[in-house]
């Protein structure tokens, strides 16, 4: 009896894990942006002890901003936009590789390097908004 009346009375699906308005490339730039704000400070800065802390912070922004992308890869990204952007496995693939060697370098240009590649997504991350 009880279990009847709470009962859901609708049932409702999604095909992700909340309505589609959570996911926006701008996550993975900010952090990516960060990687490359640090990568800079890093080259004016010889201190050991800022060495160090600045690169912990740059390997932790990196794996958020991979997190971010691998996000959008596998629960927002679905078979019509890879259909339609044939090429977007391989951006998010390239991608991936970019934020993995900025989080291994000093460089900032590894760090410019992802950015470029997040730049890519949130174009067709929009793109997909609007259809």
């Amino acid at each position: 009896m009880l279990s009847r009346l709470f009962a859901p009375k609708v049932k409702v699906s999604a095909h992700c894990d909340l309505p589609c308005g959570v996911y926006d490339p701008a996550q993975a730039r900010i952090e990516a942006e960060s990687v490359k704000a640090v990568q800079e400070k890093m080259a004016g800065n010889d201190d050991p002890h800022f060495q160090a802390r600045a690169t912990v912070i740059k390997e932790q922004r990196a794996e958020l901003a991979k997190h971010h992308v691998s996000v959008l890869w596998s629960d927002y990204f679905k078979p019509p936009h890879f259909e339609k952007y044939p090429e977007l496995h391989q951006l998010v693939n390239d991608t991936l590789k970019a934020l993995s060697a900025a989080k291994a370098s000093t460089d900032p240009a590894t760090g410019q390097k992802a950015l470029d590649h997040i730049a890519q997504i949130d174009k067709i991350f929009w793109e997909t908004k609007k259809a």
